[in-house]
């Protein structure tokens, strides 16, 4: 089984997206249309397992200080393999590399960020308020459930 991150291109758009439909239709994930995902393709790193990716990440930039991790999914038939955490380490490792100061995960998966090293916080207090463009968009909109979470760096 080879294993291989790395940054997509365009023609990766269609694939993740076949990877996040069922996750997207439970509204544990936000929709992304092909143009938007070619419009940040260079936020996304993919994992690929044998030439088939098997998830993904988008680290999004909201400003010098904070950017996001967005759109955290591994196939069903890859999961258990770490794959998840690899990817947050990757995208921590980016924002170190970019100056970043904060990461932050909007979750239903608490645990899992906390094993990583993020911590819990308030929506309220989450700095940047453009994020909140997005939610707009969510099936769960006006009623957020998901937890504010940061990663220091």
């Amino acid at each position: 089984m080879e294993i291989k991150f790395l940054k997509p291109d365009v023609s990766h758009i269609k694939e993740m997206q076949a990877v996040v439909a069922q996750e997207v239709e439970n509204g544990t994930i936000l929709l992304r249309t092909e143009d938007e995902m070619a419009n940040t393709i260079r936020s996304y790193t993919v994992v690929q397992i044998d030439e088939e990716i098997a998830g993904f990440t988008a680290l999004h930039i909201h400003s010098a200080r904070l950017s996001e991790i967005r759109s955290l999914v591994i196939s069903k038939k890859y999961r258990g393999l770490k794959l998840g955490q690899k990817l947050v380490k990757a995208c921590i490792d980016e924002g170190i590399g970019l100056g970043l100061k904060q990461i932050l995960s909007l979750t239903y998966q608490k645990g899992f960020f906390e094993n990583l090293g993020f911590v819990e916080i308030e929506k309220e207090d989450i700095p940047e308020h453009k994020i909140w463009a997005d939610c707009i968009r969510c099936k769960h909109f006006p009623v957020c459930d998901e937890i504010a979470m940061v990663y220091d760096l």
